[in-house]
């Protein structure tokens, strides 16, 4: 099926009552090896990338690949931006079609990050494009990012933020971290106190670190969408690096990339059943 809208999207996953990964590319093998993991699990997911990864292929051919393997999907996916921290990311994304996006304006003040929102917000509307936003900043490393911040999200500001932006959904820190160099520690008496006041669904970054168990629980406090990318980033890397080991005169550079996204597929795939708690189709 073509792409699906982000609206779109999150209506299905609160009908099914699922946590949708939201799994971020970077290259053509990882796409193909995120897609083929989430067609074969049947859940609706999203599939992201981060302005700092689009150098290597730009919005455009990125939006083209996706697009493509979708067409012949039975599973809904929405190509959502992950963390565009300028504008002009958004601007970018939504014009070359991505069918979901955020702005990320955790580093500002509380009245900057509101007016630095609404404005992405008032663009997509115009597009029909949902919008993510973030209030509170999340410790640890994204990409070459290294954030030091670790200010969980204040309940009290999250109505007052999300009435006065208009915002989709809300990536939130509740002691969620980025990378796999830091630990979670999930403040679940905190997600609930934010469930209860928060208009919209919720979002969790850094996902790879926290045990499928937590992430299970979440469901419940209206969490829809969990980011996903170190661990099948590493499953990337890792895959490549084993068959360097097994011969260091490798030429075949196509097997060595298909065993790296049947690596990306396989821990996507894994991923998605145990954030859902779902036993593996046969």
């Amino acid at each position: 099926m073509p792409l699906v809208n982000g609206h779109v999207l999150l209506d299905i996953i609160k009908e099914r009552k699922v946590i949708a990964g939201a799994f971020n590319t970077t290259n053509l093998e990882t796409t193909v090896g995120i897609l083929e993991a989430v067609e074969k699990s049947g859940i609706p997911t999203f599939i992201q990338v981060a302005p700092t990864n689009i150098t290597l292929a730009g919005y455009d051919y990125l939006v083209d690949m996706v697009a493509r393997y979708a067409e012949n999907m039975d599973t809904p996916v929405a190509l959502h931006l992950d963390h565009g921290k300028k504008f002009e990311d958004v601007k970018k994304a939504i014009r070359a079609g991505f069918t979901s996006v955020m702005i990320d304006g955790a580093a500002f003040d509380f009245e900057e990050n509101i007016a630095f929102t609404k404005k992405a917000v008032d663009f997509a509307k115009a597009y029909g494009i949902p919008v993510e936003a973030e209030l509170g900043a999340i410790l640890g490393k994204e990409d070459d990012h290294v954030s030091e911040s670790d200010a969980k999200t204040d309940p009290l500001q999250v109505k007052e933020f999300v009435e006065r932006t208009g915002c989709d959904m809300l990536a939130v820190s509740v002691g969620n971290v980025h990378g796999l160099e830091d630990e979670p520690n999930i403040d679940f008496e905190l997600l609930e106190e934010i469930c209860e006041l928060s208009p919209v669904p919720l979002v969790i970054h850094g996902g790879s670190g926290i045990p499928d168990e937590h992430i299970q629980r979440m469901v419940e406090h209206n969490v829809a969408k969990v980011n996903i990318a170190s661990d099948l980033r590493q499953s990337y890397i890792r895959s490549v690096g084993i068959s360097y080991n097994q011969n260091n005169n490798e030429a075949n550079l196509i097997r060595v990339l298909e065993e790296a996204e049947k690596a990306v597929c396989e821990t996507v795939y894994q991923k998605i059943l145990n954030m859902n708690s779902v036993v593996a189709r046969v």
